[in-house]
């Protein structure tokens, strides 16, 4: 930001954006105006302010998303989207204006108080969304069936004792055998059956496109490699890949794991240093498939079934990283149980250990 004459802080809306701008120098930053959310307002708002190389524009992450980003960096001037929950606060500060947003926007942007998130392409938000598709739907399937067992459960209708499981298909079978004796009944149970039914006719939809660009996409070879690991299939595979975008922004994998949450809290003064639970800050989505693939390593380590086929064809070096992280991992699962840590707690260990090797993993296909 060498040549920055003014820092441009924004508070974003759906249809309006509050313009602050501070100058370089030590004067109180001045508010500009409202102008609307569209990239003809945009542009001039930038020819009013100056040429397009001496300004730097910041605003909030938020609902709508990056494509003012996109809108400001083609005009040719800088623009970063700020993580909301680093901002710094006043204690005891109550009013909250849009005005007084994009005043505090500008003049904390201009001392270098704010921190910046990566901001995703084109292709890897598209992946992103399809991701985060699957889980909506996947929310729906689960509502669905809760109404329907709550409606039976109402009615005092339970499924035959020989039955283990539900949802497989001799359930359905005898869910569709149900009859009501009132049509009011029989028209409530259709419809929370129906509606199953069509959510997991979307969820499997939605898999399939994952599937797609998980072999044929423009991030299919990094998703191949990543599912070397185990626990680590096709959905979490590319769920780690859009959500990540691009492994070379992180220096090392022990970024990497403070980036997703994965690290300790720690509150240390003087010669005390205490550390708790997980941060659990970060990107949430890709936390939690990271989680759930640290419970395949408290199996010991052996190459079988699905996990020998998505090995088949990788380089030597991945086969490699695959076989270490299986005896390093399930080595540490086995010691701090054996010291008495709870499962959880040893499995958010794994957890943070297994983001290492995604790292190496991810580098050898980025920076081969």
């Amino acid at each position: 930001m060498q040549y920055v004459q003014k820092f441009v802080g924004l508070d974003v809306s759906k249809e309006k954006i509050a313009v602050a701008v501070a100058d370089v120098g030590r004067d109180a930053p001045r508010f500009v105006g409202t102008i609307a959310n569209n990239p003809g307002a945009i542009r001039k708002l930038m020819k009013q302010l100056g040429e397009p190389q001496t300004l730097a524009f910041c605003y909030e992450a938020g609902p709508t998303g990056y494509e003012l980003y996109r809108w400001i960096t083609s005009l040719g001037a800088i623009c970063e989207v700020i993580a909301p929950s680093l901002m710094p606060k006043r204690p005891g500060d109550h009013v909250k204006t849009d005005r007084k947003d994009a005043l505090q926007l500008a003049q904390l942007y201009r001392s270098g108080e704010l921190t910046s998130i990566y901001v995703p392409t084109k292709e890897d938000e598209a992946l992103r969304d399809l991701i985060r598709a699957r889980e909506d739907a996947r929310e729906d399937v689960h509502r669905a069936r809760q109404r329907l067992l709550k409606f039976l459960l109402r009615q005092n209708i339970h499924h035959p004792s020989h039955m283990k499981n539900r949802w497989t298909k001799v359930y359905r079978q005898w869910l569709e055998s149900l009859v009501f004796e009132h049509s009011a009944q029989q028209r409530t149970f259709d419809e929370y059956l129906h509606a199953i039914y069509e959510a997991e006719q979307r969820k499997k939809r939605i898999e399939n496109e994952i599937l797609n660009q998980a072999t044929m996409g423009i991030k299919s070879q990094l998703i191949q490699a990543i599912q070397s690991l185990r626990g680590v299939a096709y959905l979490t595979a590319v769920t780690i890949a859009a959500e990540i975008g691009n492994f070379s922004r992180f220096r090392s994998p022990s970024q990497l794991m403070a980036y997703l949450g994965l690290v300790p809290r720690e509150y240390s003064s003087g010669q005390s240093v205490r550390r708790g639970a997980m941060t659990k800050t970060g990107n949430r989505h890709m936390r939690r498939v990271i989680v759930e693939a640290a419970w395949s390593y408290r199996h010991r380590p052996a190459v079988k079934r699905d996990l020998a086929d998505r090995l088949e064809g990788m380089s030597a070096q991945v086969q490699t990283i695959s076989w270490k992280a299986q005896e390093r991992l399930h080595t540490k699962y086995k010691k701090m149980i054996r010291r008495g840590k709870p499962h959880t707690v040893t499995i958010g260990a794994v957890a943070r250990e297994l983001v290492g090797f995604l790292w190496a993993v991810a580098r050898t296909v980025e920076n081969p």
